[in-house]
C-alpha cells in the first residue's frame, strides 16, 4: 500500500503542477475558459463573470501550491482533502460539459493541449481513482523534508506562483501555445488541406407517412419515400479538420479585406477586442506608437469588436487617427492577451507581439515603403434638371419616360461660374430635360 501511496503522490503532484503552471501562464485564457462555464448557457451563474478573472488566479495558484504541498508532504490532511474537494467539482463540471455538449475545451492544460468534454471527463476520474489512493493511505503521506526546509519550500511555491501570475498579466505568457504566436503564418493557420477530414453529419429525415411519423435516417442524401416532408435534424457523428485558425478576419463596414492586408509588409496591428474596455495607460500610447510607426515607414491599423461609435469616441480622446476595422471579439482575445496589444505583420507572418506595457520595447527600424499605386481620380459632375441643380440620385430616381433628352455640356465658362457658386471643381455638367408635365 505504501509504494501505491507514492506512486500516487508523485503521479497526482507533478501532473498538478503542470496542468496548474500551463493554466498559470495565461491566467487571461483561462479566465475566458471561466466565464464560458458561467455563462447562462452553461451553468448558469453569471454573477460570476466579472470576477472570472479573480477566480482563475486563486484556482491555478492554488492546483500548483497543492502539488508543491503534495510532493513535499506539507500538511498531509489539508492537502488531500483540498485534492478530493477539487478533484470531485471538476469531475462533475465535465460531465456536465460533455454530457449536456456545453463546452468544447475544458480548458485543462490551456492551449498546450486541447481534450474533448469527454477525454476531460475521462481524466478527471483517473485522477479522482488516485486522489482517492492517497485520501485512505494519508498516514502513508510524511514530509520528504525537516519542517523549516518543508515550510520554506511550500511558501515558495506559493509566492512564486503569484509572481508569475503577475508577471504574465503585466506582459505576455512567458511561453505562446497558440496559433497566433511569433512566427506563425495566419494566412497557412487558415488554410484547409485538400486531403483534410471532411465532418460526418447523420440527418433524420421526418416524413407523414400515411399519417404517421416516420424518421429515415442518412449521410446527407434526400431519402425515397413516400410521404411528405416534415422536417430534418442534423447531428454532428465525427467533427472535421478544422484549421488552426478559422475566424480572424480584418473588415470594414462593407468589405471583407483579410486577404489585401495579410499580403502587406510591414503592418502594425493595434489589437483592442473591446474600445470600451481598453487600459487607459495602454491607450495613451497609442499616438506615441502611431507617429514611430508612420515616421519610420509602417502602416498602422486597427482591430476591434467595437462599433463605430466607440471607434470615434477613441480616436478623439486619445488623439490617434489611423482607422479600426472590425474582427470577431473572440478571436482577437486569442490573438493576444492584452488590451490593447500591438502585433506587427509582414506578409501575414507574425513578427512581434507586445503588451501594451511593453510597447517601448517594439522594434521599428526604419523601412522603405512601397509607393501605393495612384488611383484616377472619380470625375466631379453638376447635374441639374430642368435648369434646377440636383443630384446623381434624383437623375437616377427618374422615370425614363419623363425625360425628354440628355446633355453633356463641357463650358469652360460655366463650369467655373459654378466653381465660384459653389466651392466645388465640377469636371462637366448633364443637363436632363423632362417633358412638358401634361404629356408625362
Amino acid at each position: 500500500m505504501k509504494i501505491i501511496v507514492s506512486i500516487s503522490r508523485i503521479f497526482v503532484g507533478v501532473l498538478f503542477i503542470i496542468s496548474g503552471l500551463i493554466k498559470l501562464n495565461d491566467p487571461l485564457g483561462f479566465s475566458y475558459k471561466l466565464q464560458e462555464y458561467f455563462s447562462a448557457d452553461v451553468l448558469n451563474l453569471t454573477f460570476l463573470e466579472p470576477y472570472a478573472l479573480m477566480v482563475s488566479i486563486l484556482v491555478v495558484v492554488f492546483e500548483v501550491v497543492l502539488g508543491v504541498f503534495l510532493l513535499i508532504g506539507y500538511k498531509p490532511k489539508f492537502t488531500i482533502w483540498s485534492l478530493l474537494v477539487m478533484i470531485v467539482f471538476f469531475t462533475f463540471l465535465t460531465f456536465y460539459s460533455a454530457y449536456f455538449d456545453k463546452v468544447k475545451d475544458c480548458g485543462c492544460f490551456g492551449d498546450a493541449l486541447k481534450l474533448t468534454p469527454w477525454e476531460s471527463f475521462i481524466k478527471d476520474l483517473i485522477l479522482l481513482f488516485f486522489i482517492l489512493i492517497l485520501f485512505f493511505g494519508l498516514k502513508y503521506i510524511t514530509p520528504i523534508f525537516n519542517k523549516l526546509l518543508t515550510t520554506v519550500i511550500a511558501l515558495l511555491g506559493f509566492v512564486f506562483s503569484l509572481w508569475l501570475g503577475y508577471h504574465v498579466l503585466e506582459h505576455l505568457p512567458v511561453k505562446d501555445f497558440r496559433a497566433y504566436k511569433i512566427g506563425a503564418n495566419i494566412s497557412e493557420g487558415m488554410s484547409i488541406p485538400e486531403d483534410a477530414e471532411k465532418a460526418v453529419v447523420e440527418y433524420s429525415w421526418k416524413f407523414n407517412v400515411k399519417g404517421e411519423d416516420k424518421i429515415v435516417v442518412t449521410q446527407g442524401s434526400y431519402p425515397s419515400v413516400e410521404g411528405d416532408f416534415v422536417s430534418v435534424d442534423t447531428k454532428v457523428i465525427q467533427e472535421g479538420y478544422q484549421p488552426p485558425i478559422y475566424d480572424f478576419s480584418i473588415e470594414s463596414e462593407d468589405e471583407d479585406l483579410t486577404t489585401q492586408f495579410l499580403e502587406e509588409d510591414n503592418l502594425i496591428i493595434v489589437i483592442s477586442y473591446s474600445l470600451d474596455k481598453i487600459e487607459r495607460n495602454g491607450a495613451l500610447k497609442l499616438k506615441s506608437l502611431q507617429d514611430n510607426a508612420v515616421k519610420n515607414g509602417y502602416r498602422i491599423i486597427g482591430l476591434t469588436a467595437s462599433g463605430e461609435e466607440a471607434k470615434q469616441r477613441i480616436k478623439e480622446a486619445y488623439n490617434i487617427d489611423f482607422k479600426f476595422y472590425l474582427c470577431d471579439e473572440k478571436a482577437l482575445k486569442t490573438v493576444v492577451r492584452s488590451n490593447p496589444g500591438i502585433i506587427e505583420l509582414d506578409r501575414g507572418t507574425i513578427k512581434q507581439k507586445v503588451h501594451w506595457n511593453d510597447i517601448d520595447d517594439l522594434e521599428l527600424p526604419k523601412v522603405e515603403r512601397k509607393p501605393k499605386p495612384v488611383e484616377a481620380e472619380e470625375e466631379t459632375i453638376a447635374y441639374f434638371i430642368d435648369g434646377e441643380l440636383a443630384t446623381e440620385d434624383a437623375v437616377d430616381a427618374l422615370d425614363e419616360d419623363d425625360i425628354e433628352r440628355i446633355d453633356i455640356v463641357e463650358d469652360s465658362l460655366r463650369l467655373k461660374e459654378l466653381k465660384e457658386q459653389h466651392d466645388i471643381i465640377f469636371d462637366s455638367i448633364i443637363e436632363v430635360t423632362l417633358r412638358p408635365k401634361e404629356n408625362r
